[in-house]
């Protein structure tokens, strides 16, 4: 391991979030003195963020514990233009009206990590679409497309992986990489800001930045990524078989969030106690040597804590007791996930492959029935059979409602509207 002068790329790296760095020792100077102002990019794809974003959002915290400034930049310009990296086809346009309010569903979710203010170290929110909208297209092509090698451009991932399996990139894509760069530039000159941070498939789109910025004037600027992450198995990290897990909770609720991690495999649990959490690294390297079924209590400590930093520790908590009730009591604990259904359909009886559906334990009726044929699948903590058994108002427990569990783990309740 490298030792840095700078208490923030000693912590980035002691704990796991460094990829890639265009210049290690210009940063680390100017982190030491406190004068790194850095920041992450967050497009308005959709009404909240996820686990992937939580992973910059770490960086920025750091970045902030140790004296530096973080900007978070809304991406109101660009979400209109679409990010092609890592994708097969062209994202659909969303229209201005649905990327507002994406925006104003997302901004909250930062200061659950970062502390904003007019302090030096005090982070700072920004939108791209302030300067991206108001670009003369002319201008632009003279000002900043002269800047651009259109064969460098071919070279990069996002363009060239497209290009190879010949699927079709829209000219609005391929114009991503210019505006992601010119809001470097443009940070540079309104606020000083002089590193970039992202993931591992934003390196290229980051550099572009860093040498846009060196052609047209700014101080030098730096990039920073973090790897993608996939779980010990291979799984692309913060994927269930229901979708993404979202960062706001009215997306996936705090419960939700928390037994996502409790069900962490066992050789992630300190990586991600690491990257998730502001544990110390002496507790958290007591947590990881637990062996065999005490590696239960480091899970428990991984959830509790990054549920405590997103959600605070009253929902922590609340889902910690919900999870021990449900599983070590075998009750039906009032803040599980609920799903609705009207008294008129269940009074003519709900299918049971519909009601797992509905809940979202499984994705398809076809899913509903291999588990089923495995014994995954549970009414009322009673293995079903029957695929074509019916939910009515008889399989109501005391509580009102019918308790939907795939597995041992995960547990929906079905209440009639």
């Amino acid at each position: 391991m490298t030792a840095f002068k700078s208490d923030f790329l000693n912590v980035l790296q002691e704990r796991g979030f460094i990829h890639q760095c265009s210049d290690f020792e210009g940063l680390d100077a100017l982190a030491a003195k406190g004068q790194a102002i850095a920041y992450v990019g967050y497009d308005c794809t959709a009404p909240s963020l996820h686990i992937g974003n939580f992973l910059t959002m770490m960086m920025l915290y750091w970045l902030q514990q140790s004296g530096n400034k973080p900007i978070t930049l809304m991406g109101g310009g660009t979400t209109m233009v679409g990010d092609p990296s890592g994708k097969d086809e062209t994202r659909a346009l969303r229209s201005i009206e649905e990327i507002e309010a994406n925006k104003a569903s997302i901004r909250g979710v930062f200061a659950k990590v970062l502390r904003f203010g007019d302090g030096a170290s005090d982070a700072i929110m920004l939108d791209n679409a302030e300067w991206l909208t108001k670009l003369n297209w002319i201008e632009m092509l003279r000002d900043i497309g002269r800047h651009f090698s259109v064969n460098r451009m071919l070279t990069m991932d996002s363009v060239r992986l497209r290009l190879e399996r010949e699927q079709e990139m829209s000219f609005i894509e391929f114009n991503y990489m210019v505006c992601q760069a010119y809001d470097f530039v443009e940070l540079a000159r309104r606020t000083g800001c002089r590193l970039q941070m992202g993931g591992s498939d934003q390196w290229g789109n980051i550099v572009n930045g860093v040498e846009l910025g060196r052609r047209m004037g700014t101080q030098q600027l730096f990039a920073l990524t973090t790897p993608l992450l996939t779980t010990s198995s291979g799984a692309k990290m913060g994927k269930t078989a229901q979708g993404a897990i979202w960062l706001n909770a009215d997306q996936c609720s705090p419960y939700e969030f928390w037994q996502y991690w409790r069900n962490t495999e066992d050789a992630d649990v300190a990586r991600f106690l690491k990257l998730f959490t502001i544990l110390p690294t002496a507790e958290i390297d007591e947590l990881a040597a637990l062996q065999g079924a005490e590696i239960n209590e480091a899970k428990k400590a991984l959830a509790d804590a990054a549920t405590t930093l997103l959600h605070g520790a009253d929902a922590a908590r609340q889902a910690a007791e919900t999870a021990r009730k449900t599983f070590e009591e075998g009750a039906i604990a009032e803040n599980l996930p609920t799903v609705e259904t009207s008294d008129a359909e269940l009074e003519g009886g709900v299918g049971v492959l519909t009601a797992f559906v509905k809940a979202g334990l499984v994705a398809s009726n076809g899913e509903a029935r291999r588990q089923i044929k495995g014994g995954g699948l549970r009414v009322n903590d009673v293995p079903v059979t029957d695929d074509k058994m019916t939910l009515t108002p008889a399989d109501l427990t005391d509580a009102g409602v019918i308790k939907l569990s795939l597995g041992r783990k995960r547990h929906v309740l079905l209440k009639p509207a």
